[in-house]
């Protein structure tokens, strides 16, 4: 369930923690307010996280990655794609007025690109923040719609909670490796 590199495991952290923060920003857009203060927290937290990681995986720069020439290449295709996708289907629900969709669809696109990702990174673990994002993803129109809650404010936390938790297990991941 791990990476075999610690610079890997705390880039992960860094990454996840940064966009864990990004996603309970999103969330923030329209809440109910007794959320925003765990919101707030969720942001400060992954930030710490990616903060962590970012400086660990400095440390760890010049020792082994599951990078690559080829396995460089394809992460940049792959994550060319996610932004592609994502960037359609986002302008696509904007001309269709369905602004409130662009969230989950960026999360769904988000939670799919993971898999290949992991499978790039031999990391196994990013399948499960794959699935949950994805999950998160699928799940936030009906549940936000079944207690007339802002879809932002459910994908924003689902997402940010399984970024925030695959950002500490990495840098716990990165720390027991050190």
């Amino acid at each position: 369930m791990i990476t075999e590199h610690v610079r890997d495991a705390a880039a992960t952290a860094f990454v996840f923690g940064f966009f864990a923060s990004s996603w309970f920003g999103w969330a923030q857009e329209a809440p109910p307010k007794p959320w925003r203060p765990a919101l707030i927290a969720g942001s400060i937290l992954s930030l710490l996280t990616a903060a962590a990681g970012g400086l660990l995986a400095w440390s760890h720069w010049s020792d082994g990655t599951a990078f690559d020439a080829d396995t460089s290449r394809t992460f940049g295709i792959v994550v060319g794609i996610e932004f592609g996708v994502a960037a359609i289907g986002a302008g696509l629900l904007a001309l269709l007025r369905r602004r409130e969709l662009i969230a989950p669809w960026i999360a769904l696109v988000v939670g799919v690109h993971l898999f290949p990702v992991a499978e790039l990174l031999d990391y196994p673990s990013i399948h499960l923040v794959a699935a949950l994002v994805t999950v998160a993803a699928v799940v936030a129109i009906p549940a936000a719609r079944a207690r007339a809650l802002a879809v932002s404010a459910v994908v924003g936390l689902s997402t940010g909670v399984a970024l925030l938790l695959g950002a500490v297990s990495s840098l716990i991941i990165a720390l027991v490796a050190y």
